[in-house]
């Protein structure tokens, strides 16, 4: 699975969780700070105006690195998360137009192929609504659709033949097993590892550093709303990464449309305006 240990570590927590464990570690990072600068106290003489103008510098640049690095990994889950529901359209238009075109072969293909677009079309919905334990025995029921749908398509030639649409069904067919494909893939990509490391790396990094120049009370407080802030961002982003168990998934409201659109038009629809001996075949 891309993302390494941590991802499948923080995927198993669910999002207060990371929030705690975000929460505690910044914290815990903070209070390491305030010890370090005690310490440093104990061997020093004072603390000077040049000094506290040099933490100021370190403590912007710190926040302002910190903040690049959110947007970035935020940027990266989203696209991530814009990239799986432009699929779910592609793949619902994709499986529309072949339900339309396999209209135009005869029976008993036509009957064939339509009833197993439907039940495709079921099948991809509740992949994408399964929990962990039941996905499994769902992409099972997938690859044998896929199987059986290819194999129709295949009885079908002749008949593909004989109405000169060979080219348009075999296109057709071709886009759904390919996005098929694109959509499983798409739910295994998550944000790198890497790059989720040096997040949570300049996170706890910032909170030590604020633990250290802070001195307040009412400098804490606020530092204390900031860590809160930053780890439900951080919750945030670990969400859009979770494409098969997150609390923020795509929509899957093109494809209950295009399920109900399907179902409403059974193959006799498309008989009305045919001719008496089309209508007979």
């Amino acid at each position: 699975m891309e993302g390494g240990w941590l991802t499948e570590w923080l995927s198993g927590l669910s999002l207060p969780g990371v929030v705690l464990v975000m929460l505690a570690s910044m914290l815990l990072a903070a209070l390491a700070g305030y010890a370090a600068r005690r310490l440093e106290r104990r061997f020093s003489k004072g603390r000077d105006e040049k000094e506290h103008t040099q933490e100021s510098y370190l403590v912007g640049s710190s926040l302002g690195l910190l903040a690049l690095l959110l947007a970035f990994s935020f940027s990266m889950a989203l696209q991530r998360y814009e990239e799986r529901r432009h699929l779910v359209v592609q793949e619902a238009n994709a499986i529309g137009t072949a339900y339309l075109r396999s209209q135009l072969l005869d029976e008993p293909h036509r009957g064939r192929l339509s009833d197993l677009l439907i039940r495709y079309t079921d099948n991809r919905i509740a992949l994408a609504n399964a929990a962990r334990e039941d996905q499994r025995s769902q992409l099972a029921i997938n690859d044998k659709l896929l199987t059986d749908i290819w194999a129709a398509v295949t009885a079908a030639r002749d008949s593909a033949n004989t109405h000169g649409v060979t080219t348009a069904i075999l296109i057709t067919f071709n886009e759904v097993i390919d996005l098929d494909t694109e959509r499983k893939v798409a739910r295994q990509v998550r944000v790198p590892a890497p790059v989720l490391l040096l997040l949570y790396g300049f996170l706890v990094m910032n909170a030590g550093v604020l633990g250290f120049v802070l001195e307040e009370r009412r400098a804490w407080i606020g530092a204390g709303v900031l860590f809160v802030l930053l780890s439900s961002y951080t919750s945030l982003i670990s969400d859009l990464s979770r494409p098969a168990s997150g609390s923020i998934l795509e929509s899957q409201e093109p494809m209950l449309m295009l399920r109900q659109s399907l179902k409403s038009q059974p193959p006799k629809v498309f008989d009305h305006y045919a001719p008496p001996k089309a209508q007979s075949q």
